[in-house]
Formats: C-alpha cells, sequence, structure tokens
C-alpha cells in the first residue's frame, strides 16, 4: 500500500465504512423490533387495566424511586420482580391484597428508614397497578434483574 492516501482512496473508505456501518444499525433495528413485537411481551394480556396500571405508575412518579426492569431511580427496591418476590406472580386477587396492604402501611415510621409516601389510592387503582406489575414481571427480561431481591 502507498504512504500516501488519496483523496479517492479516503472517500472510498469513508463511504464504504458509512454503508457498512448504516446497514449494521438497520440490520440490528430490525432484529430489535422483531424481539420486541415477536418475544419480549405478551401483547393478548395488555388490556385496559395494565395500561391503567401504568398511568398510575406515570402520575404518581414512582419511577423517581424504584426501577422497574432496571430503568428509574435506585432509592426504592426493583419493582420489575415484586410479584415474583411476594410469591403473588399466579395469583391476581393476592396481588392487588398484599400490594394493598403495603401501601397502606406505608410510611411505617421506622426512624433511620426509607419511606415510601402514603399515595392514598382507590382500590381500583391499586388494582390496576397490580395488574401493571404482574404484567411487568411476566416480560422475558432475559435473566433482569440480577438477583432474586430486584
Amino acid at each position: 500500500m502507498r504512504e500516501v492516501m488519496t483523496k479517492s482512496m479516503a472517500r472510498n473508505i469513508f463511504y464504504g465504512g458509512s454503508l457498512f456501518f448504516i446497514l449494521i444499525f438497520v440490520g440490528l433495528s430490525v432484529h430489535s423490533h422483531y424481539y420486541i413485537v415477536n418475544k419480549s411481551t405478551d401483547a393478548n394480556t395488555l388490556n385496559e387495566s395494565v395500561a391503567a396500571g401504568k398511568r398510575v405508575w406515570e402520575h404518581h412518579a414512582c419511577i423517581n424511586c424504584h426501577t422497574i426492569l432496571g430503568e428509574g431511580a435506585y432509592f426504592a427496591p426493583e419493582v420489575g420482580n415484586v410479584m415474583t418476590r411476594w410469591g403473588v406472580l399466579d395469583d391476581p386477587d393476592a396481588a392487588f391484597e398484599t400490594l394493598k396492604g403495603w401501601m397502606e402501611a406505608m410510611p411505617t415510621g421506622i426512624e433511620g428508614r426509607r419511606q415510601m409516601p402514603q399515595f392514598n389510592l382507590t382500590d381500583e387503582e391499586i388494582r390496576d397497578l397490580s395488574n401493571f406489575l404482574i404484567w411487568t414481571d411476566n416480560i422475558d427480561a432475559q435473566g433482569w434483574p440480577p438477583n432474586d431481591a430486584g
């Protein structure tokens, strides 16, 4: 190879490299879309209650303290697998009762411990939130969170 690169050589390297990486980007985008649509979530279980639960999650800014599937703040526990940790993943009524009891007991008043605020949610909001957390727990998160404690 020459020691001096000509303009045409530099141009060909630039266009060839750009085309290569554009093709890689498009291929990865298609793969991600395929994975999200076909493998990641079960769209059949995405109902109005789950959507309402997500709205409760967003309205009360739960992500400001909790993480869900690794996204959010690390002040409070990960809730992407909370229904599995509580052992109520397969029983929506037990999930509702457990979440309701937990939320109504907050804040506990234990000094020196992080406290969850009392949001005074209605039973319907708590049921929707528990359905959202059940739906989230059923997502194929490819091993996330890395431990059982979240």
